[in-house]
């Protein structure tokens, strides 16, 4: 499996995105734009691109900022950006989008987001929806709570010992690693990720992935998820957008999955009326490669082609 293309493409942000394209086989039927999560790369959806390129869908997944090999001035690997990382990662997405809709006019786009890339695929929603055909939310955390106070006032209290530009200390200690000694019976660090130990192998032995983020980088996610928790910025959304948010059930990152199936519910709320969410049973955090992999994937297909026929 490979990607059909891997450019560069300069962002307005001044950052050299690293790209990967795959061509649809046949006749297109849609674009995928993937978002890849935190600490790792797009590279690692290769696989899920050619199944969707088999079905008729062109992919673009590209390295964000600080993450695989995407350069910029301001973000070395662990960090988006000196300053204003948040709005950066967000314009580059729309870099993006902007070389879809040059190069594939007309054509539909669907935009997928895992994890930290879910972040950033909502609050891309938030502000520019009436670009989108439909947006897939997975694997993302928007419940604040104490926890997320606690969390920006320890990033602060860093910032003031640290400084932005280095990993944070404490912040790895409550995620990945809380998440990991979650897992019973764990074989490494990573079990969180999936029940495929050839997969989470795969991910620990990657020099671009695990590593530890920066304080800037953390507040930058905390920036999203707290701008994500807000009813109101919903407002600008066309409540008939397609939307699917995923979870696992075994998902320590997600609460068990609790925080997706919480976003369905507020969104619900809010009168979005083409939403469909479901949590899988006992998966773990990376859908894409987990051992019920097919299951999901071909959900994801027969989803995103009845968003088409509607």
């Amino acid at each position: 499996m490979s990607f059909s293309q891997q450019r560069m493409l300069r962002s307005p942000t001044g950052a050299e995105l690293n790209l990967y394209v795959k061509r649809a086989e046949g006749r297109p039927r849609a674009v995928v734009q993937i978002n890849h999560g935190l600490a790792e790369h797009a590279a690692r959806y290769v696989r899920f691109a050619t199944f969707l390129g088999e079905r008729g869908f062109h992919v673009y997944a590209h390295d964000h900022r600080g993450h695989g090999a995407t350069r910029a001035p301001d973000a070395p690997l662990g960090r988006f950006a000196q300053t204003d990382g948040g709005a950066k990662v967000i314009a580059d997405v729309a870099a993006v989008h902007d070389l879809i809709a040059s190069e594939h006019p007309g054509l539909p786009v669907i935009l997928f987001g895992h994890s930290m890339g879910g972040l950033v695929a909502l609050n891309f929603m938030l502000s520019l929806s009436n670009r989108l055909h439909a947006a897939a939310i997975w694997n993302a955390n928007f419940s604040t709570g104490l926890a997320g106070h606690a969390a920006l006032a320890i990033l602060a209290w860093e910032k003031f010992r640290l400084g932005s530009d280095v990993p944070s200390r404490l912040l790895p200690r409550l995620t990945f690693q809380a998440w990991g000694k979650a897992v019973p019976d764990r074989r490494t660090p990573f079990d969180w990720l999936s029940r495929d130990a050839a997969e989470v192998d795969k991910y620990v032995a990657d020099p671009l992935c695990g590593w530890d983020a920066s304080v800037s980088m953390w507040r930058d996610v905390f920036g999203f998820i707290f701008h994500g928790a807000v009813d109101a910025n919903f407002s600008d959304i066309r409540k008939t957008l397609p939307i699917l948010l995923v979870g696992g059930e075994k998902d320590p990152a997600t609460d068990g999955g609790k925080a997706v199936s919480h976003l369905a519910g507020r969104m619900h709320r809010m009168g979005f009326s083409n939403l469909v969410s479901k949590v899988y049973a006992e998966t773990r955090h990376e859908s894409l490669n987990e051992v019920n992999r097919d299951i999901i994937m071909n959900d994801f297909a027969t989803w995103a082609g009845g968003t088409l026929k509607a």
